[in-house]
């Protein structure tokens, strides 16, 4: 549909208050708000993702287009609750103790979220026992753990230790990333998933939810 198409193409440019109004009028339309949020929102914020993944687009400009994506979402939240509309998954996020950078770990969630996932964000400074907490008290299917120093990359292995001696796992995948993360790393210390960009992040936490 033309207004999808719209949506979509002024959500790419960062056009936050033309993308209100054109959820607003596709609502008023009677568009299904399910239909809004995939076809529009999510369609515009996939090729945000993937021109960030080839490095077309950077952090900027993802930033403006998630502020567009959920100025969009709180217009079709009340519809898509009373449609029963689920979201794909949920996943819990967040930089591990003694951590304190959190812009990959914002972008990862913005991408998330761009995928129709509902992200509890933990913040920084998160302790291995609280991902676990969190993961349990909101029912999380992935536990996602950043981190941007060589010296709280090994937190990450006590992630792993905490959800195995809470026997929470296999149900709860655990993902990591970061500037000092490896696949090695991730195989070393027993994570599910590690990837290099927050695209793929995304795209990984979708297809563990499922």
């Amino acid at each position: 549909m033309r207004i999808y198409m719209e949506i979509s193409e002024n959500l790419q440019k960062g056009k936050n208050k033309i993308v209100k109004e054109l959820v607003q009028q596709a609502i008023d339309q009677g568009c299904p708000a399910a239909e809004i949020l995939n076809d529009a929102l999510m369609a515009g914020m996939n090729i945000i993702g993937e021109k960030f993944k080839n490095n077309e687009v950077y952090v900027p400009e993802v930033l403006v287009a998630a502020r567009c994506m959920n100025s969009g979402v709180q217009l079709l939240k009340p519809l898509l609750v009373a449609d029963g509309v689920q979201a794909t998954g949920k996943v819990c996020i967040g930089t591990v103790q003694g951590d304190l950078h959190d812009i990959g770990k914002n972008i990862v969630k913005l991408m998330m979220e761009g995928k129709g996932l509902e992200v509890v964000d933990l913040g920084t400074d998160v302790a291995p026992e609280a991902f676990v907490q969190a993961a349990i008290e909101h029912g999380c299917q992935v536990i996602c753990c950043s981190a941007l120093l060589t010296t709280t990359m090994d937190v990450m292995a006590e992630v792993v230790k905490a959800a195995d001696a809470a026997g929470i796992r296999p149900g709860v995948k655990i993902m990591v990333g970061g500037a000092p993360i490896t696949q090695d790393f991730c195989n070393q210390i027993g994570a599910d998933v590690y990837t290099s960009d927050a695209a793929s992040a995304a795209d990984a936490a979708v297809a563990l939810c499922q």
